[in-house]
């Protein structure tokens, strides 16, 4: 019989911390700090940052001299620092990511030693949490995903006619959430007064944003006491507790029986589906509801969608009257718009000029990456036009980076047709027939 792993270990102190938490909804956690300190929590905790790899905070370390100068020695001077309590946190490093409406989004980058506590602390506040999430809940959870909010949204659609739809929508959620309120989310389960305050202590973490000289020092958080940071490791599970508490007042109040109005929310995004003639004082409640919580609804993007006439967008997918092949309508659901364009600009900016030094095999690697995830998720309903849009988008794409790579004029077809790129290159073809409605539905 082998040793046990560190991976197995943690699962099975998960699996008894979640049992706790599931029989005893009351039950109060003291002692975690040891925990979080344990040899195989750091180690798992490590490899999972090493997975998801990341760039470097505003230490400028690197996985690669982390690894150069020996992992298991670095995760001692960190299990040294924790064991005495010195361990701080140190600022995190600003980015802005562009949004698909043509804004910005702020990123919190955390340095690899903040990476690895905040990942040991997730990964045993994670399952006593998970006792306490509720079904409406689907972002960021084991098991879960954002196709099952999709179907779940469906369901209630098709199956319960709840078809005037809030289509919901909070002003930068995860920088407004109160940290008083968020707090007691957080102690109403752990007593542990070391885990309270890291948190509180990466809740108020300055960030350093690069100027053309310098860095220069930002007090956000911790001056409004607001937000928890975008691309740190805790902020989704921190982001779902504050959420429930606006879905335990919706069931408390009786505003799902009332409007028959049922919630179905992935991280900051949330809908509301209700019964006929419900949308709008539904609507009124939310709003009500989210103030109350200290959250701002956005006016511009929440609004109220009656179904079959109009549609709307969730997780990526458009809900809406659709038509067969037959003519005959039904409500479904397939890509959206902006889902189709930002895939078509990930595959133009894969075959750029910036990658002509490149090997055709790396890119139709990064390509084939690309395809199968965007297929793999939107195989939902009538896809085929969909699919079969992409699929001539990375054929003219990839043509024309081959003859630009070899210097040639033209558009590439005779030089390189379909059987080169799909049976030569190996070239990943997204399906060409669209799954049958029935299974669309399941």
């Amino acid at each position: 019989m082998g040793l046990p792993t560190p991976a197995s270990t943690v699962r099975k102190l998960q699996k008894s911390l979640h049992v706790k938490a599931k029989t005893e909804p009351s039950f109060r956690f003291y002692s975690l700090w040891d925990k979080i300190r344990r040899d195989d929590i750091l180690q798992e905790a490590y490899r999972r940052c090493r997975l998801n790899r990341g760039t470097a905070g505003v230490d400028g370390e690197t996985f690669e001299q982390v690894e150069a100068h020996g992992v298991e020695r670095w995760l001692g001077n960190l299990q040294q620092e924790l064991k005495a309590k010195t361990y701080r946190p140190q600022p995190l490093l600003r980015v802005w990511i562009p949004k698909s409406n043509g804004g910005q989004r702020p990123l919190g980058i955390a340095t690899l030693r903040d990476r690895a506590v905040q990942t040991a602390v997730q990964l045993i506040l994670q399952p006593i949490f998970e006792a306490d999430l509720l079904p409406q809940q689907y972002g960021f959870r084991p098991g879960w995903d954002a196709k099952t909010a999709v179907r779940r949204v469906y369901f209630h659609l098709t199956q319960w006619r709840r078809q005037e739809v809030v289509d919901g929508d909070l002003s930068d959620y995860f920088t407004t959430i109160p940290h008083g309120a968020l707090r007691k989310c957080v102690a109403r389960r752990i007593a542990d007064g070391s885990v309270l305050a890291m948190i509180k202590r990466w809740l108020e973490a300055p960030v350093m944003e690069r100027l053309k000289r310098g860095y220069q020092r930002r007090t956000e958080a911790r001056d409004s006491h607001r937000g928890t940071p975008q691309g740190a490791v805790v902020s989704p599970l921190l982001a779902n507790l504050y959420f429930r508490r606006f879905l335990l007042a919706w069931s408390k109040f009786g505003f799902d029986r009332r409007f028959d109005a049922y919630v179905v929310n992935y991280a900051d995004d949330y809908v509301i589906c209700c019964g006929p003639g419900k949308g709008e004082a539904a609507m009124a409640e939310m709003h009500r509801l989210m103030t109350r919580l200290g959250l701002q609804v956005n006016e511009r993007k929440t609004r109220l969608v009656k179904l079959p006439e109009a549609q709307f967008d969730f997780l990526g997918y458009t809900f809406g009257r659709f038509y067969g092949h037959n003519g005959q309508s039904f409500i479904g659901t397939r890509p959206s718009k902006q889902a189709v364009s930002r895939v078509t600009r990930r595959i133009r900016e894969e075959t750029s000029r910036r990658w002509l030094t490149s090997s055709a095999q790396k890119r139709v690697q990064e390509l084939n990456a690309v395809l199968r995830g965007w297929c793999g998720y939107f195989d939902q309903g009538p896809v085929q036009q969909a699919h079969r849009r992409i699929r001539q988008y990375t054929e003219r794409r990839l043509r024309r980076w081959l003859m630009r790579k070899h210097k040639r004029r033209g558009t590439g077809y005779r030089q390189y047709p379909d059987e080169y790129l799909y049976q030569t290159l190996g070239l990943f073809k997204p399906p060409e027939q669209s799954r049958s409605r029935s299974s669309a539905k399941t």
